[in-house]
């Protein structure tokens, strides 16, 4: 099989495509043929050697895809030969093949295209449980996107938007806007060329109810100055490359919430929740009220440019690998 190899830590160029045996499921894997894998900004972080766990070397990136199962090991149940799957794994989905435990697959749903659900977990299921669970949105709260044209940002908007909320999309062009607009955010600010709070308060009047933060930086306390007194603040990563300190005086006057999501302490901490919110996220998906968009599709041989257009901050929704 090919696959992408990280020999060194450091930046996307210096991913190699090998030729590498095809592996065997164990017992409880399953083999799949990837039809598409999905970018994520944390593949960036674990090439470099900058994410919280490391990947030890060498290593196939690529966190996310979908395909059709080959061959399966002793003891699965749920799945078999020909099934239509998509999964999410810490390393080795920018390959043709890759082997996973059962349990980190899902059938797609009937009529859906493999493509559209590469590219459907990892930020929608982030952005879901950020809004469902940690910010407990309710219908007719603001709820301000930021980053809201990227991966997680996008699918924040759209969900936010089917749980009845009013979302204000913030991005870095006018194109991004125009995308999450069309993807139901009812109000848009350029942070490049608008005050950030000034905007927020102008439009809500009282200021935002819920902030979801995908990008951390400078952005993060002008919008958290800019939400209503008892508003929700949740930090969902720092894809600028700067975590900020927040003065704890504005938390203080405001009585907010400020609180974070982080997938595997989620699962851990809240099993209850993680199922209920996955449930509920798997309906909307098969029901075609959630569709990933997908801004660009590459070949295996360009992964880094594919790493790189994320990294890059260019990617508006989701960057698919087709191996």
């Amino acid at each position: 099989m090919r696959a992408a190899i990280c020999h060194a830590y450091g930046p996307p160029e210096q991913l190699r495509v090998e030729e590498l045996p095809t592996p065997t499921p164990g017992d409880g894997q399953v083999l799949v043929a990837v039809a598409y894998a999905a970018v994520n900004f944390p593949d960036v972080l674990v090439v470099a050697d900058g994410y919280q766990l490391s990947a030890p070397l060498p290593f196939t990136p690529g966190s996310e895809f979908a395909g059709t199962v080959v061959e399966v090991g002793d003891d699965v149940i749920g799945v078999r030969p020909g099934d239509a799957v998509f999964g999410s794994v810490f390393v080795g989905a920018f390959a043709d093949h890759v082997v996973v435990p059962a349990g980190a697959l899902r059938l797609v749903p009937p009529g859906i295209p493999l493509a559209r659900a590469a590219g459907f977990w990892v930020a929608h299921a982030t952005a879901y449980h950020s809004l469902r669970s940690i910010a407990e949105v309710r219908p007719d709260d603001w709820v301000v996107v930021l980053g809201a044209a990227g991966g997680v940002g996008l699918a924040a908007v759209e969900i936010a938007t089917a749980l009845g909320a009013r979302v204000i999309a913030a991005a870095s062009s006018p194109e991004k806007l125009g995308l999450c607009a069309a993807r139901g955010a009812v109000a848009t600010i350029d942070y490049n060329t608008s005050d950030l709070r000034d905007s927020i308060r102008l439009i809500t009047g009282e200021g935002a109810d819920v902030v979801i933060d995908p990008v951390g930086g400078g952005l993060t306390e002008r919008a958290l100055r800019a939400m209503r007194w008892g508003g929700r603040y949740v930090s969902v990563g720092f894809a600028s490359g700067e975590i900020p300190r927040v003065p704890l005086n504005l938390v203080l006057l405001k009585g907010s919430i400020v609180r974070g999501f982080e997938f595997a302490s989620f699962t851990r901490e809240r099993p209850e929740l993680q199922r209920r919110d996955e449930q509920e996220l798997m309906q909307l998906f098969a029901d075609e009220r959630l569709i990933p968009h997908v801004c660009s599709v590459h070949s295996l041989d360009d992964v880094a440019i594919a790493l790189r257009e994320v990294a890059d901050r260019q990617a508006t929704g989701k960057v698919l690998i087709a191996p």
